[in-house]
């Protein structure tokens, strides 16, 4: 194949990363860009256009979207964009209902397209020892596995007001700032029941329109206790995030501010690998998200479409990460 051309819409600090990950990959070719915000296109060279209907209209040779957009948008740009016949990789979450996720799903069966849920905490090295090792059975049976995550979205994050802390077009904080912990805990366990939740508004009540803290009990589906604490409350800045697996052969954490390292590993007949180190995290000045291993996702992109290699995270795992947050919010009080 020649180079695989990419549009992006949405472009915003993580549209540009997009962006320049596209311009640096040899294989592939950033023909054009759409963002409602002028002001988004300084500095960028790229053909630029207001929206994403007018970006395919004119470009009906582009292969791939990338959607970078509000939450509230992913679908309805994802869906635009297969129906115009591209391939889709959307920020997470994929959508901010499961019927918006499964009309994607539908579309791109439909339309024979690709969709890739842009993940990107699957690629950290602790996040591939952690899947070797619960997959290899090494742990034996797992009893309970804990995901705490504390970190600080204040004012400087939420105002001036946007869509950010607006419910209908957010979803809430468990699908902005963590649904890539509740993919993690999906991608290593799957998927639960039995699920209550508590939900708090600590500091947020003149920030936000939901909770800003929560407690969230239940089961693995195939076997397993969990919970799931989460804030955004910590001061001034982020504390943790971190994963804790009790099993019947060993207890593992990995820690820090975005489970980029194992902290503790005490296994059967086991001696810890040296892991290499994890990609430092996305920087948006006052504050900082997850991993930067949004190159892994292009890359994803381009072994697919060239060497049919398997999707890293694909649509049916995008869908589902949506679904337990659902139901992690239908149980709560």
């Amino acid at each position: 194949m020649g180079k695989i051309k990419f549009g992006v819409v949405g472009f915003g600090h993580i549209g540009k990363r997009h962006a320049a990950i596209i311009e640096g990959h040899e294989a592939c070719e950033l023909i054009a860009v759409a963002d409602s915000d002028p002001e988004a296109f300084k500095d960028t060279k790229t053909l630029q256009y207001a929206d994403l209907s007018s970006l395919l209209k004119a470009h009906s040779e582009i292969d791939v979207i990338c959607v970078c957009t509000p939450n509230y948008l992913h679908s309805k740009h994802s869906l635009e964009a297969l129906e115009a016949g591209c391939h889709v990789v959307c920020e997470k979450p994929m959508g901010i209902t499961s019927e918006d996720c499964q009309s994607i799903i539908e579309s791109a069966e439909k339309n024979d397209k690709h969709v890739f849920c842009v993940m990107q905490n699957r690629y950290s090295p602790p996040s591939v020892w952690l899947k070797e090792m619960v997959e290899s059975e090494r742990l034996g049976e797992i009893y309970s596995v804990d995901i705490s995550c504390y970190w600080n979205r204040d004012q400087r994050y939420y105002l001036p007001k946007t869509w950010r802390g607006v419910k209908e077009f957010d979803g809430g904080t468990i699908f902005t700032q963590f649904s890539h912990f509740i993919d993690m805990m999906y991608w290593l366990f799957g998927d639960v029941t039995n699920v209550t939740s508590r939900f708090h508004n600590f500091n947020h009540s003149e920030l936000t329109d939901f909770e800003d803290s929560g407690h969230v009990l239940f089961d693995f589906q195939k076997a397993g206790k969990g919970s799931f604490t989460f804030s955004t409350s910590t001061w001034n800045r982020n504390l943790e995030s971190s994963i804790t697996i009790l099993a019947e052969y060993g207890t593992i954490k990995v820690s820090g501010q975005y489970m980029e390292e194992v902290v503790h590993c005490e296994v059967k007949d086991y001696e810890m690998p040296d892991l290499p180190p994890t990609n430092p995290p996305n920087n948006y000045g006052a504050y900082k998200g997850s991993a930067a291993n949004h190159h892994y996702v292009i890359q994803n992109v381009v072994d697919k479409l060239n060497s049919n290699q398997a999707i890293t995270t694909n649509a049916s795992e995008g869908k589902a990460v949506v679904e337990i947050i659902e139901k992690m919010y239908k149980q709560g009080s």
